[in-house]
């Protein structure tokens, strides 16, 4: 993956930076709750800081839809930012014109300003080219350290790149050299897993992984999809039955291409959806009542995924096994997730898991820090893995 990142970028002592981060943080009363993503963005600042130039950072926060909406404004996030950065932090009541320039110009140095949120203007998720021009006016140079905003192509992740020097920033750097290594050029075999309710909203994401990796487990609700379209007894649980010919497709396709598909072999059933709820484990196709429910995979199909993780080198990780949320019904998940996190930390797997749900499943088992990668990057990771173009990456191609 050939990408321009700041060992690239020279001479930057008294230029300009504009520093594209992910400050979408969750909030509560005008108060910052989660510092995560603030925290992501610190070594690519500091590095442009320590570079003596001045840094300017471009955000969005949530969907103000082109408006100017007071409580969508990124000032809370200044202090924050300023404690966890240990120097003063400025902010710009505009990302653009007068407020912007003159917020930049006052800098010293290694200075840093936050420039109100871009998508106040309807012109940054059209990427408009005059609103990309006006933002590139800021700057002599482009980083782009938000990955979770790359498959956007809007003028501050795409458009301002085709205006002056663009550059990965350190935390996209870390995020696509984890990403290459997972399914660019992984050290095979390679297994994945990919879970969560829908086929319908994974589809892409199947086609491409079946003809990229060795293994491929699938659990979830998903996994009830697929089953019932071998015409094993579902009972009344959660599955897409209208996807069934797809998910015959897929397995033949999968077939073709030499991947094999691991679908549980038992399954955790249970009539409620609650906490501590009375459950049973059955083999696959044994009769289920109407009102039973498959809610996660058993103790045999969490051993042939060890199995398949123990035989490989790489392992991608998208969805949960079950429904994580509930105990008991986190087993299955929990314990792949700590089997991965045991072989990772032998450093016989490499492991990367993302999206939402996935970093939720692996952070409520309390591996998170000893996979190799964990991506927030929600719809970014989706798309990626679905082997499509990320503009806001495209856009940094040497």
């Amino acid at each position: 993956m050939t990408f321009r990142t700041l060992d690239d970028a020279k001479d930057l002592a008294g230029k300009t930076a504009l520093v594209r981060v992910d400050f979408n943080v969750p909030m509560e009363g005008g108060k910052v709750t989660d510092d995560t993503r603030l925290r992501v963005a610190l070594p690519t600042i500091q590095r442009l800081r320590d570079a003596g130039a001045k840094v300017a950072l471009l955000a969005h926060f949530d969907r103000p839809k082109g408006q100017r909406v007071p409580a969508m404004s990124l000032k809370p996030v200044v202090q924050p930012l300023e404690e966890l950065l240990g120097a003063p932090v400025r902010f710009a009541d505009d990302c653009i014109g007068a407020p912007a320039v003159d917020a930049i110009r006052d800098l010293d140095a290694g200075g840093v300003v936050l420039l109100e949120n871009v998508r106040f203007h309807a012109a940054e998720e059209a990427n408009d080219p005059v609103f990309a021009q006006k933002l590139a006016d800021l700057g002599d140079l482009y980083v782009n350290d938000a990955f979770s905003a790359a498959h956007r192509a809007h003028a501050s992740t795409e458009g301002i790149a085709h205006h002056i020097p663009a550059y990965a920033g350190e935390s996209m750097r870390r995020e696509l050299d984890a990403l290459d290594a997972a399914l660019g050029k992984p050290q095979k075999p390679v297994v994945g897993i990919v879970g969560g309710s829908k086929v319908s909203t994974k589809l892409d994401l199947l086609k491409n992984l079946v003809g990229k990796l060795d293994t491929l487990a699938i659990g979830g609700g998903m996994a009830n999809t697929f089953l019932y379209a071998q015409g094993v007894d579902i009972g009344g649980s959660l599955a897409e039955k209208d996807m069934a010919g797809t998910a015959r497709e897929i397995m033949a396709e999968a077939q073709a291409q030499g991947c094999e598909l691991l679908l549980p072999v038992d399954v955790i059933v249970a009539v409620e959806v609650k906490p501590g709820a009375a459950f049973k484990t059955l083999k696959t196709g044994q009769p289920l009542a109407a009102d039973d429910k498959i809610l996660d995979a058993g103790p045999d199909t969490v051993a042939r995924l060890n199995a398949a993780i123990d035989a490989s080198k790489t392992l991608i990780w998208n969805g949960p096994l079950g429904v994580f949320e509930v105990p008991p019904f986190d087993a299955a998940t929990v314990a792949a997730a700590k089997h991965v996190a045991e072989r990772t930390r032998a450093d016989a797997l490499i492991a990367v898991a993302g999206g939402g749900d996935t970093v939720a499943a692996v952070a409520h088992a309390g591996v998170t820090a000893d996979l190799t990668f964990v991506s927030t990057a929600g719809g970014a990771f989706l798309e990626w893995m679905e082997g499509k173009p990320l503009p806001g990456v495209e856009a940094l191609r040497i």
